[in-house]
């Protein structure tokens, strides 16, 4: 299903660059010392004023799929103690809230949910990258936090919080002298969707991009061992999952601190995917593949490996991405998926666009304009600038909102102005199902491209592991881009793209 995200996500990313509040030296987990707060107005936990594992508990997520498997964890765990994990937030005693810092709208959400959760006199543990990048700010004052590395203590920061103390874990987990990849996979989960297992293969990055605030909680590259990984997936499969996401900050700098690389795991994932079953590989920056484009070329050709890729470029223009310090240019990109598109036929290729960057002029975005128009993609994420505290970009000086908003419009009618599953119409896939919609009376799957297929009847003759279906994409998308195409092709007349881009757009919306 061609997406749009207005609202979507770009992702992770630092260690050394800290904000003036947020202060704190990451330990071995041996060094890791909890700071135990007792609540003056709390009474004296004894004998049996408290009964492990007799508490409800609620636990709310925002952002990455890396955070989503997080909380998985650490609700695996707190049910293994005998802790019920409850939806209805309203009869749960404690609240365990994951943050995403991602963007403001994130934050302020988080922030709302502590403030609903004290007012209805509900205990609170923090976890997620908000905590962990600044612990120290006003609202999270005398809240427990697990820290992204620490989420395997999850169950003792949750005891102390419901006998009335305050825990803070925030250290990171080290191998040596090396940055360890994070909690041991070996944990119990709880899966929000019992079909699909999300494993984060490594923690942290390799760069250092001015807008984003996520390195500061994820830090640097810390990467599981090939054979961890693979062993969970193992044991994911023997559960009855059907779907692997393989996620992180970024999966193409998988292995580079431990003297392998993602398509060396890869080679060895693929061959423990049983028949029926698909993986699904996670957000890569373009520097880490461009070295192994023939190697994941192969793979995303496998069988049982969607045929998909995450790219975010966030810019089209060269001198916005080195102000970002994105590490690539646009003609590195565009190599990136020209030679996927050319070596995996039908791959489906998602990107992620910024608008609104402070350096970003009216040229640089009709180049991010240009860069949309010339490769269609059939999945764009569209994000505003958001100053993230604490990061470079968040002391440029901004650009007005009124136009960061017309940019984003601009973008988004571009998107919905073409039609990139017209060559689909009539065609049959293998869809695997793995979900039902939110009317409980129709089947969500995907295709080997990972294109979601809606609006299969729940009554359908389909098994779970997928059989053939009509392909009829494209025919139920083509009116609505039509009436977007008039929209956009006024706008792009009006600052100067010229006919013939229109053109070439009208023929494809046609």
């Amino acid at each position: 299903m061609p997406e749009i995200c207005p609202s979507g996500f770009v992702e992770d990313i630092e260690d050394v660059v800290r904000s003036a509040d947020d202060v704190f030296t990451p330990k071995t987990r041996s060094e890791v010392v909890p700071r135990v707060r007792r609540r003056k107005e709390a009474p004296e936990a004894c004998g049996d004023s408290f009964l492990p594992g007799t508490h409800k508990i609620h636990v709310k997520t925002w952002g990455c799929a890396h955070n989503s498997s997080d909380s998985e964890y650490m609700a695996g765990q707190l049910a293994a103690k005998g802790y019920t994990i409850v939806d209805d937030a309203r009869s749960a005693d404690l609240w365990l809230l994951n943050s995403c810092t991602v963007k403001n709208p994130a934050e302020d959400h988080f922030r709302g949910a502590i403030e609903a959760a004290l007012h209805q006199g509900k205990k609170v543990v923090v976890a997620g990258c908000v905590s962990q990048a600044t612990p120290n700010v006003g609202y999270l004052r005398g809240l427990s936090i697990v820290g992204v590395q620490q989420t395997d203590r999850v169950v003792e920061v949750v005891e102390e919080t419901l006998k009335g103390n305050s825990v803070r874990l925030l250290g990171s987990k080290k191998e040596g002298r090396r940055k360890a990849g994070g909690a041991p996979l070996t944990l119990p989960k709880i899966r929000r969707n019992p079909l699909v297992e999300i494993i984060a293969i490594n923690t942290g990055c390799l760069n250092r991009c001015t807008y984003c605030k996520t390195k500061h909680a994820r830090g640097d590259l810390g990467s599981y061992p090939i054979e961890e990984l693979v062993a969970r997936a193992n044991q994911a499969f023997e559960e009855g999952v059907r779907e692997i996401w393989l996620t992180s900050e970024d999966t193409g700098a998988y292995g580079r601190d431990i003297g392998v690389t993602l398509p060396d795991l890869l080679r060895e994932m693929v061959q423990v995917i049983p028949e029926g079953c698909m993986l699904r590989l996670g957000m890569t920056n373009p520097p880490y593949i461009l070295d192994h484009l023939e190697d994941m070329a192969e793979i995303l050709n496998h069988p049982r490996v969607y045929s998909f890729l995450h790219v975010p470029v966030q810019s089209g223009s060269d001198p916005v991405l080195t102000e970002m310090r994105r590490e690539y240019t646009v003609a590195q990109f565009r190599s990136v998926v020209d030679h996927l598109r050319k070596a995996v036929p039908g791959i489906t290729i998602a990107t992620d666009i910024i608008c609104g960057f402070p350096t970003e002029t009216e040229e640089d975005f009709e180049e991010t304009m240009q860069l949309v128009q010339d490769y269609e993609f059939p999945s764009l994420f569209i994000n505003q600038f958001y100053p993230r505290p604490g990061t470079p970009a968040a002391s440029m000086k901004r650009i007005p909102t009124h136009i960061v908003k017309e940019r984003t419009k601009r973008v988004s009618e571009l998107f919905q102005s073409y039609v990139p599953y017209s060559h689909r119409v009539g065609e049959r896939y293998t869809v695997l199902v793995t979900d039902m919609a939110h009317d409980q009376k129709h089947l969500v799957g995907h295709n080997k491209f990972y294109e979601q297929e809606c609006g299969l009847p729940a009554s359908a003759d389909i098994a779970t592991h997928g059989r053939p279906v009509h392909g009829a994409v494209g025919r139920r998308r083509n009116h609505r881009r039509r009436k977007a195409f008039h929209a956009v092709q006024r706008r792009r007349d009006q600052h100067g793209t010229g006919p013939n881009t229109s053109q070439a757009t009208s023929q494809r919306s046609g």
